[in-house]
Protein backbone atom coordinates (compact mmCIF):
# COMPACT_ATOMS: atom_id res chain seq x y z
CA UNK A 1 0.00 0.00 0.00
CA UNK A 2 1.26 3.64 -0.04
CA UNK A 3 2.49 5.87 2.34
CA UNK A 4 -0.71 7.31 2.93
CA UNK A 5 -0.95 11.34 2.95
CA UNK A 6 -1.68 11.73 6.31
CA UNK A 7 0.84 9.57 7.84
CA UNK A 8 3.73 12.23 9.26
CA UNK A 9 7.19 10.82 9.13
CA UNK A 10 9.32 11.54 12.03
CA UNK A 11 12.80 10.57 11.69
CA UNK A 12 14.85 9.60 14.78
CA UNK A 13 18.04 10.21 12.96
CA UNK A 14 19.34 13.40 11.75
CA UNK A 15 22.52 15.27 12.10
CA UNK A 16 23.11 19.07 12.45
CA UNK A 17 25.88 21.17 11.28
CA UNK A 18 26.53 23.33 14.02
CA UNK A 19 27.33 27.57 12.66
CA UNK A 20 30.45 29.35 13.58
CA UNK A 21 28.94 31.01 16.41
CA UNK A 22 27.33 28.50 18.53
CA UNK A 23 30.26 28.97 21.29
CA UNK A 24 31.44 31.83 20.66
CA UNK A 25 28.23 33.56 21.69
CA UNK A 26 27.55 31.82 24.44
CA UNK A 27 31.33 31.08 26.19
CA UNK A 28 32.53 33.78 28.50
CA UNK A 29 35.10 36.12 26.93
CA UNK A 30 37.52 35.21 28.68
CA UNK A 31 36.82 31.52 26.93
CA UNK A 32 36.25 32.53 23.46
CA UNK A 33 40.13 32.35 22.36
CA UNK A 34 40.41 28.61 23.77
CA UNK A 35 37.13 27.44 22.86
CA UNK A 36 35.96 26.38 19.44
CA UNK A 37 35.92 28.62 17.21
CA UNK A 38 36.37 28.50 13.13
CA UNK A 39 39.55 29.37 11.36
CA UNK A 40 40.47 28.77 7.84
CA UNK A 41 43.42 26.65 7.02
CA UNK A 42 45.63 25.41 3.91
CA UNK A 43 44.90 22.58 2.38
CA UNK A 44 48.08 22.79 0.58
CA UNK A 45 49.49 24.37 -3.12
CA UNK A 46 46.85 24.90 -5.73
CA UNK A 47 43.92 24.04 -2.86
CA UNK A 48 40.95 26.41 -1.31
CA UNK A 49 41.46 26.88 2.45
CA UNK A 50 39.13 24.63 4.29
CA UNK A 51 37.22 26.05 7.26
CA UNK A 52 38.14 24.15 10.06
CA UNK A 53 37.63 24.16 14.26
CA UNK A 54 40.24 24.88 16.27
CA UNK A 55 39.40 23.87 20.42
CA UNK A 56 41.83 23.72 22.56
CA UNK A 57 44.81 24.56 19.72
CA UNK A 58 43.54 21.04 18.37
CA UNK A 59 42.46 21.45 14.91
CA UNK A 60 38.70 19.47 13.48
CA UNK A 61 37.97 19.44 9.94
CA UNK A 62 34.46 18.74 8.96
CA UNK A 63 34.30 15.86 7.03
CA UNK A 64 33.05 15.70 3.55
CA UNK A 65 30.63 12.50 4.09
CA UNK A 66 29.10 14.88 7.10
CA UNK A 67 26.84 17.30 4.54
CA UNK A 68 26.73 16.04 1.53
CA UNK A 69 22.61 16.84 1.05
CA UNK A 70 22.13 17.55 -2.14
CA UNK A 71 24.99 16.07 -3.94
CA UNK A 72 25.14 13.11 -6.12
CA UNK A 73 27.35 10.22 -4.77
CA UNK A 74 29.91 11.06 -7.33
CA UNK A 75 30.57 14.32 -5.62
CA UNK A 76 31.17 12.55 -2.48
CA UNK A 77 34.37 12.67 -0.45
CA UNK A 78 36.27 12.63 2.64
CA UNK A 79 38.46 15.80 2.49
CA UNK A 80 37.12 19.02 4.75
CA UNK A 81 34.00 21.02 3.04
CA UNK A 82 33.60 24.48 3.95
CA UNK A 83 30.17 26.23 4.99
CA UNK A 84 29.65 27.40 1.49
CA UNK A 85 30.02 23.98 -0.34
CA UNK A 86 26.83 23.02 2.02
CA UNK A 87 23.33 23.98 1.77
CA UNK A 88 22.12 26.01 4.14
CA UNK A 89 19.84 23.32 5.54
CA UNK A 90 22.72 21.80 7.15
CA UNK A 91 23.45 24.92 9.50
CA UNK A 92 20.80 26.95 9.50
CA UNK A 93 17.29 25.72 11.30
CA UNK A 94 15.15 27.81 9.27
CA UNK A 95 16.25 25.84 5.69
CA UNK A 96 16.46 22.60 7.37
CA UNK A 97 12.45 22.88 7.77
CA UNK A 98 12.29 24.28 3.99
CA UNK A 99 14.62 21.15 3.36
CA UNK A 100 12.31 19.19 5.36
CA UNK A 101 8.84 19.91 3.85
CA UNK A 102 10.64 19.36 0.59
CA UNK A 103 11.38 15.97 1.49
CA UNK A 104 8.05 15.13 3.07
CA UNK A 105 9.27 14.88 6.74
CA UNK A 106 7.74 16.28 9.36
CA UNK A 107 10.07 16.07 11.96
CA UNK A 108 13.53 15.10 13.01
CA UNK A 109 15.76 14.49 16.00
CA UNK A 110 19.49 15.88 15.31
CA UNK A 111 23.00 14.73 16.47
CA UNK A 112 25.78 17.08 16.87
CA UNK A 113 28.78 17.39 14.48
CA UNK A 114 32.03 18.70 15.25
CA UNK A 115 31.46 17.48 19.33
CA UNK A 116 30.76 14.07 17.45
CA UNK A 117 27.76 12.19 18.40
CA UNK A 118 27.63 12.11 22.43
CA UNK A 119 30.21 14.72 22.76
CA UNK A 120 33.53 12.92 23.08
CA UNK A 121 35.58 15.64 21.77
CA UNK A 122 35.03 17.35 25.21
CA UNK A 123 35.67 14.19 27.31
CA UNK A 124 39.49 14.49 25.54
CA UNK A 125 39.52 18.31 26.77
CA UNK A 126 42.11 18.87 28.90
CA UNK A 127 40.53 21.96 31.04
CA UNK A 128 37.49 20.03 31.97
CA UNK A 129 36.10 23.34 33.24
CA UNK A 130 35.67 24.79 29.38
CA UNK A 131 34.77 21.55 28.68
CA UNK A 132 31.15 21.41 30.74
CA UNK A 133 30.90 25.09 29.82
CA UNK A 134 31.11 24.01 25.97
CA UNK A 135 28.64 20.98 26.77
CA UNK A 136 25.96 23.30 28.47
CA UNK A 137 26.29 25.65 25.33
CA UNK A 138 25.83 23.40 22.87
CA UNK A 139 22.59 22.52 24.48
CA UNK A 140 21.45 25.41 25.16
CA UNK A 141 22.09 26.03 21.47
CA UNK A 142 19.92 23.23 20.27
CA UNK A 143 17.03 24.06 22.66
CA UNK A 144 16.83 27.73 22.57
CA UNK A 145 18.23 27.94 18.97
CA UNK A 146 17.63 24.83 16.68
CA UNK A 147 15.07 23.40 18.16
CA UNK A 148 13.06 27.10 18.77
CA UNK A 149 12.92 27.43 15.08
CA UNK A 150 10.72 24.71 14.72
CA UNK A 151 8.97 23.65 17.80
CA UNK A 152 7.32 20.22 17.64
CA UNK A 153 9.44 19.16 14.21
CA UNK A 154 13.15 20.23 15.69
CA UNK A 155 13.21 17.48 18.11
CA UNK A 156 15.88 18.60 21.13
CA UNK A 157 18.76 15.74 22.01
CA UNK A 158 21.42 16.80 24.23
CA UNK A 159 24.99 16.18 25.54
CA UNK A 160 26.66 15.25 29.04
CA UNK A 161 29.66 15.53 30.51
CA UNK A 162 30.58 12.33 30.42
CA UNK A 163 33.37 11.88 32.64
CA UNK A 164 31.31 13.11 35.28
CA UNK A 165 28.37 11.51 36.59
CA UNK A 166 27.41 14.17 38.91
CA UNK A 167 27.43 17.09 36.32
CA UNK A 168 25.92 14.46 33.89
CA UNK A 169 22.89 14.02 36.34
CA UNK A 170 22.10 18.01 36.95
CA UNK A 171 22.50 18.32 33.17
CA UNK A 172 19.77 15.57 32.34
CA UNK A 173 17.23 17.40 34.75
CA UNK A 174 18.70 21.00 33.41
CA UNK A 175 17.81 20.55 29.81
CA UNK A 176 14.60 18.30 30.67
CA UNK A 177 12.99 21.36 32.12
CA UNK A 178 13.59 23.02 28.95
CA UNK A 179 12.33 20.75 26.82
CA UNK A 180 15.13 18.17 26.07
CA UNK A 181 13.33 15.30 24.23
CA UNK A 182 16.67 12.44 24.09
CA UNK A 183 19.88 11.54 25.77
CA UNK A 184 23.29 11.29 23.23
CA UNK A 185 25.31 8.56 25.05
CA UNK A 186 28.29 6.69 23.87
CA UNK A 187 27.27 3.01 22.19
CA UNK A 188 30.30 1.32 23.71
CA UNK A 189 31.09 3.30 26.74
CA UNK A 190 34.37 1.10 27.68
CA UNK A 191 36.13 2.00 23.94
CA UNK A 192 36.22 5.35 25.32
CA UNK A 193 38.10 4.80 28.43
CA UNK A 194 34.89 5.28 30.43
CA UNK A 195 33.26 2.69 32.79
CA UNK A 196 31.23 0.15 30.86
CA UNK A 197 27.44 -0.41 31.28
CA UNK A 198 28.17 -3.65 33.32
CA UNK A 199 29.39 -1.81 36.13
CA UNK A 200 27.39 0.74 38.79
CA UNK A 201 29.39 3.59 37.55
CA UNK A 202 26.56 4.90 35.47
CA UNK A 203 23.46 4.03 37.86
CA UNK A 204 22.64 7.87 38.64
CA UNK A 205 22.60 8.46 35.00
CA UNK A 206 20.16 5.77 34.14
CA UNK A 207 18.32 6.74 36.69
CA UNK A 208 17.82 10.59 35.63
CA UNK A 209 16.98 9.64 32.36
CA UNK A 210 14.18 7.31 33.66
CA UNK A 211 12.77 9.85 36.03
CA UNK A 212 12.84 12.38 33.09
CA UNK A 213 11.24 10.15 30.52
CA UNK A 214 14.58 10.46 28.26
CA UNK A 215 15.68 7.72 25.98
CA UNK A 216 19.89 6.90 25.93
CA UNK A 217 20.34 7.46 22.16
CA UNK A 218 23.26 5.67 20.56
CA UNK A 219 24.45 6.48 17.68
CA UNK A 220 26.66 3.54 15.61
CA UNK A 221 30.09 5.18 16.64
CA UNK A 222 29.82 7.29 18.81
CA UNK A 223 31.85 5.00 20.97
CA UNK A 224 35.08 6.65 19.32
CA UNK A 225 38.01 6.19 16.88
CA UNK A 226 38.45 2.19 19.06
CA UNK A 227 35.15 0.90 18.58
CA UNK A 228 34.74 1.12 15.12
CA UNK A 229 34.78 -1.71 13.01
CA UNK A 230 39.22 -2.80 12.83
CA UNK A 231 39.75 -3.50 8.86
CA UNK A 232 42.88 -4.10 6.56
CA UNK A 233 45.15 -1.01 6.50
CA UNK A 234 44.58 -1.97 2.94
CA UNK A 235 40.65 -2.23 2.80
CA UNK A 236 38.84 0.76 1.28
CA UNK A 237 36.97 2.88 3.26
CA UNK A 238 33.78 0.96 2.45
CA UNK A 239 34.67 -2.01 4.22
CA UNK A 240 34.39 0.59 7.25
CA UNK A 241 31.17 1.73 6.32
CA UNK A 242 29.80 -1.65 5.08
CA UNK A 243 30.50 -3.17 9.16
CA UNK A 244 29.45 0.35 11.04
CA UNK A 245 26.12 -1.82 12.24
CA UNK A 246 28.35 -4.32 14.17
CA UNK A 247 28.27 -1.29 16.72
CA UNK A 248 24.96 -1.74 17.65
CA UNK A 249 24.91 -5.66 17.85
CA UNK A 250 28.13 -4.85 20.03
CA UNK A 251 26.11 -2.41 22.32
CA UNK A 252 22.93 -4.50 22.14
CA UNK A 253 25.04 -7.69 23.38
CA UNK A 254 26.46 -5.08 26.56
CA UNK A 255 22.81 -4.57 27.65
CA UNK A 256 21.36 -7.28 27.36
CA UNK A 257 23.57 -9.34 29.25
CA UNK A 258 24.79 -6.33 31.91
CA UNK A 259 22.51 -5.94 35.01
CA UNK A 260 21.39 -2.27 34.10
CA UNK A 261 18.55 -2.77 32.56
CA UNK A 262 17.41 -4.95 35.46
CA UNK A 263 18.15 -2.22 38.06
CA UNK A 264 16.14 0.70 35.59
CA UNK A 265 13.36 -1.02 34.68
CA UNK A 266 12.08 1.85 32.43
CA UNK A 267 14.76 2.97 31.11
CA UNK A 268 14.67 3.06 27.05
CA UNK A 269 17.74 2.77 24.46
CA UNK A 270 17.48 3.95 21.16
CA UNK A 271 19.57 2.20 19.00
CA UNK A 272 20.65 5.28 16.33
CA UNK A 273 21.65 4.08 12.22
CA UNK A 274 22.41 0.29 13.15
CA UNK A 275 19.58 -1.08 10.78
CA UNK A 276 16.83 -3.30 12.40
CA UNK A 277 17.99 -6.56 10.00
CA UNK A 278 20.18 -8.44 12.36
CA UNK A 279 18.31 -7.81 15.48
CA UNK A 280 16.58 -11.34 15.11
CA UNK A 281 19.52 -13.11 15.07
CA UNK A 282 21.93 -11.15 17.68
CA UNK A 283 18.55 -11.47 19.79
CA UNK A 284 17.97 -15.34 19.05
CA UNK A 285 21.93 -15.81 19.64
CA UNK A 286 21.66 -14.08 22.97
CA UNK A 287 18.61 -16.31 24.22
CA UNK A 288 20.78 -19.66 22.89
CA UNK A 289 24.03 -18.37 24.75
CA UNK A 290 21.63 -17.85 27.89
CA UNK A 291 20.08 -20.88 28.18
CA UNK A 292 23.19 -22.79 28.07
CA UNK A 293 26.07 -20.49 29.66
CA UNK A 294 23.63 -18.61 32.19
CA UNK A 295 24.85 -20.86 34.84
CA UNK A 296 28.03 -20.19 35.92
CA UNK A 297 28.25 -16.37 35.05
CA UNK A 298 27.10 -13.39 37.47
CA UNK A 299 24.27 -12.85 34.91
CA UNK A 300 20.30 -12.89 35.84
CA UNK A 301 19.62 -16.32 35.58
CA UNK A 302 15.41 -15.57 35.47
CA UNK A 303 14.47 -13.04 32.41
CA UNK A 304 15.73 -14.14 28.86
CA UNK A 305 17.85 -11.27 26.58
CA UNK A 306 14.59 -11.07 24.33
CA UNK A 307 12.30 -10.38 26.93
CA UNK A 308 15.10 -7.41 27.85
CA UNK A 309 15.27 -6.16 24.41
CA UNK A 310 11.59 -6.40 23.72
CA UNK A 311 10.82 -4.26 27.40
CA UNK A 312 13.56 -1.55 26.59
CA UNK A 313 15.04 -1.24 23.19
CA UNK A 314 13.88 0.41 19.76
CA UNK A 315 16.06 0.22 16.40
CA UNK A 316 15.64 2.99 13.32
CA UNK A 317 16.76 2.21 9.71
CA UNK A 318 16.78 4.08 6.86
CA UNK A 319 16.94 1.37 3.87
CA UNK A 320 16.30 -2.10 5.47
CA UNK A 321 13.99 -4.10 3.02
CA UNK A 322 15.44 -7.28 5.05
CA UNK A 323 14.39 -6.06 8.24
CA UNK A 324 11.27 -5.16 7.08
CA UNK A 325 10.24 -8.18 5.32
CA UNK A 326 11.19 -9.88 9.31
CA UNK A 327 9.19 -7.13 11.42
CA UNK A 328 7.34 -8.97 13.59
CA UNK A 329 10.53 -10.92 14.58
CA UNK A 330 12.23 -7.51 15.08
CA UNK A 331 8.48 -6.39 17.02
CA UNK A 332 6.60 -3.94 14.85
CA UNK A 333 6.47 -1.23 17.90
CA UNK A 334 10.25 -1.24 17.98
CA UNK A 335 10.88 -0.15 14.69
CA UNK A 336 11.32 3.46 13.96
CA UNK A 337 12.25 5.41 11.16
CA UNK A 338 15.17 8.03 10.18
CA UNK A 339 16.30 9.76 7.26
CA UNK A 340 20.01 10.64 8.18
CA UNK A 341 20.15 14.37 6.79
CA UNK A 342 22.23 15.95 5.65
CA UNK A 343 24.76 12.43 5.65
CA UNK A 344 25.73 10.20 2.49
CA UNK A 345 23.04 7.52 3.59
CA UNK A 346 20.12 10.12 3.56
CA UNK A 347 17.94 10.12 0.09
CA UNK A 348 17.11 13.95 0.50
CA UNK A 349 14.89 15.20 -1.35
CA UNK A 350 13.46 11.93 -1.76
CA UNK A 351 13.15 10.78 1.46
CA UNK A 352 9.38 10.25 1.37
CA UNK A 353 9.40 8.55 -1.97
CA UNK A 354 11.87 5.89 -0.98
CA UNK A 355 9.65 5.24 2.12
CA UNK A 356 6.67 4.90 0.20
CA UNK A 357 8.51 2.20 -2.04
CA UNK A 358 9.91 0.65 1.01
CA UNK A 359 6.53 0.01 2.74
CA UNK A 360 4.86 -0.94 -0.01
CA UNK A 361 3.54 -4.11 1.29
CA UNK A 362 3.08 -3.18 4.35
CA UNK A 363 -0.59 -2.59 6.08
CA UNK A 364 -1.19 1.25 6.64
CA UNK A 365 -1.85 -0.14 10.65
CA UNK A 366 1.85 -1.34 10.77
CA UNK A 367 3.18 1.63 8.64
CA UNK A 368 1.72 4.35 10.76
CA UNK A 369 3.24 2.92 13.61
CA UNK A 370 6.86 2.57 12.22
CA UNK A 371 7.06 5.76 10.62
CA UNK A 372 5.11 8.07 13.38
CA UNK A 373 3.57 6.86 16.49
CA UNK A 374 6.26 4.85 17.83
CA UNK A 375 8.45 7.67 17.64
CA UNK A 376 6.35 10.22 19.35
CA UNK A 377 5.43 7.14 22.71
CA UNK A 378 9.43 6.50 22.93
CA UNK A 379 10.30 10.38 22.51
CA UNK A 380 7.18 11.61 24.70
CA UNK A 381 6.21 13.52 21.68
CA UNK A 382 2.91 15.32 21.62
CA UNK A 383 0.15 13.21 20.37
CA UNK A 384 -0.50 12.99 16.61
CA UNK A 385 -3.98 14.43 15.25
CA UNK A 386 -6.92 11.98 14.85
CA UNK A 387 -6.72 9.32 12.15
CA UNK A 388 -9.02 10.50 8.87
CA UNK A 389 -12.43 9.10 9.58
CA UNK A 390 -12.60 6.10 7.53
CA UNK A 391 -8.61 5.54 7.65
CA UNK A 392 -6.85 2.63 9.85
CA UNK A 393 -4.31 3.91 12.52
Amino acid sequence: MPLQPWMKLISVDDHLIEHPRVWQDRLPAALKETGPRIVEQSLGEGRPPAQVWVYENRIYPYIGLNAVAGKKPEEYGLDPVRYDDMIPGCYDPKARLADMDIDGVEAMMCFPSFPRFCGTVFLEAEDKDLALLCVQAYNDFVLDEWCAAGPGRLIPIVLLPLWDVTEAVKEIHRTAGKGAKGISFPDLPHALGLPSVHSDYWDPVFSAAEETGMPLCQHFGSGGATSIPQIAPDAPFAVMTNLMGTNSMHATTDWVFSGALHKHPNLKIGLSEGGIGWIPYIIERADYVWRKHRFYQNINQDVKPSEIFAKHFHGCFIEDDFGLSNRERVGIDRITWECDYPHSDSFWPASRKRAEEAFQDVPDEEVHKIVELNARRLYNLPVADPVPAGQSS
